[in-house]
């Protein structure tokens, strides 16, 4: 079997951590032949011989077998990767924003230039959901997955719970150790979430959705009185990503929203930066995986488990299928919902109303809500009201 030689687009954390794993096992029969950066001035820790500017150092180079794409720009991404696959180059990619927004044009240039594309780490970093999915569920009749799949937001929520904070103070602090971005957008507002839910419904049930219609809301609303509700009844609230199957099997809801969960439960213990995903099925009932969703050793691990599955020629086959589908998004589903009070939410949202309660200064309404009604409504793009699912 002969070595790979690898094209690596970005020396970051996790670019950084491959190249120093790979240099240091030299047995595994992989090679970084060139680097390509934005600046060549900054100092690294590898021979400066290694590094280019020059996109066409690694995609022009007739030796380099494989290109690993770390890069956080989601557009110069697409062209690295689409660009590598017309030159019969196979591809490794964390980038689950391109993936997402692209993921029916990658699949087809993959499959036209009879390339590997494969992108495990942009999911749940060292968590192998995407080659379980592929392989070991590929018979098994999948009910719904629900999962933690944003470290920067569980760390947020986290010490929200634990330290009775606001968004804000629990937010620059996580910033401070490096857990959240300097503009966290993506994360806190579950655009990332979405993302990664995207890819795995693909994986898991054969549909390619387009982000833009899962149901989402983000973090940014919470405030501690919702954290107070959450201890009181035994429970803390996490961001869920979740897909599901109707009595039918057809696939129906897809929603990124905070969500009460049991603290003693599997997903109500993912705490900080790690990442959990429940998966039911049919046959195997429930499984659980779990593990660190971010940094440089996890995420590297991810990318070196793909490397490694390329020198057996390994792809995915998407033996659900590929097809591309607009969920119905259809049923009732109970909710919390918070404002202070002096703003003012349409009860009409609700079909039924359970339990409300009002402090003085903040109310809370728990009902039954139309999954329909509550996408085309107000509350989820307006920052002064915090809704949580309650099933």
């Amino acid at each position: 079997m002969k070595n790979i030689k690898i094209g690596l687009f970005g020396f970051g954390v996790v670019g950084e951590g491959i190249y120093k794993v790979l240099s240091q096992k030299p047995d595994i029969g992989v090679e970084v032949n060139k680097v390509v950066i934005k600046h060549l001035d900054k100092e690294r820790n590898a021979p400066i011989t290694l590094f280019s500017t020059d996109p066409a150092a690694i995609l022009d180079d007739p030796e380099i077998d494989l290109v690993v794409e770390l890069i956080d720009d989601a557009h110069a991404a697409l062209e690295i990767v689409t660009t590598a696959i017309k030159r019969g180059k196979s591809v490794v990619s964390a980038n689950k924003k391109m993936i997402a927004e692209n993921h029916t044009t990658l699949i087809k240039l993959s499959k036209e230039y009879k390339v590997s594309f494969l992108y495990e780490a942009a999911v749940c970093g060292s968590v192998p959901i995407i080659r379980n999915l592929e392989e070991y569920f590929v018979n098994d009749k999948l009910k719904s997955i629900r999962g933690i799949v944003n470290g920067s937001t569980n760390y947020i929520l986290n010490k929200m719970d634990e330290n009775n904070e606001s968004y804000e103070s629990v937010l620059k602090e996580a910033q401070e150790k490096g857990f959240a971005e300097s503009d966290p957008t993506l994360d806190v507002e579950g655009y990332d979430a979405a993302h990664k839910l995207s890819i795995i419904a693909l994986h898991a049930f054969g549909k390619i959705i387009p982000y833009e219609l899962i149901l989402r809301k983000g973090v940014t609303s919470l405030q501690p009185f919702d954290f107070k509700y959450a201890k009181e009844k035994g429970l803390v609230i996490k961001l869920i990503a979740k897909c599901k199957t109707d009595e039918s099997g057809e696939l129906n809801s897809l929603s990124v929203i905070p969500e009460f969960i049991d603290k003693n439960t599997t997903l109500g213990r993912t705490n900080l930066e790690f990442n959990g995903v429940l998966i039911e099925s049919s046959l195997a009932d429930e499984q659980f995986l779990y593990g660190k969703g971010a940094g440089r050793f996890p995420t590297s691990s991810a990318v070196l488990s793909d490397i490694s599955a390329l020198r057996y020629h390994y792809q995915y086959e998407y033996k659900k299928g590929t097809l591309e589908y607009l969920p119905k998004n259809e049923g009732l589903a109970k909710f919390y919902v918070s404002f202070n009070n002096d703003y003012v939410v349409d009860n009409s949202i609700f079909d039924k109303i359970e339990e409300q309660y009002n402090d003085g200064k903040r109310t809370y309404l728990i009902g039954m809500i139309q999954w329909q009604k509550l996408q085309k409504s107000f509350i989820l793009s307006n920052p002064n009201i915090s809704l949580i699912s309650s099933n």
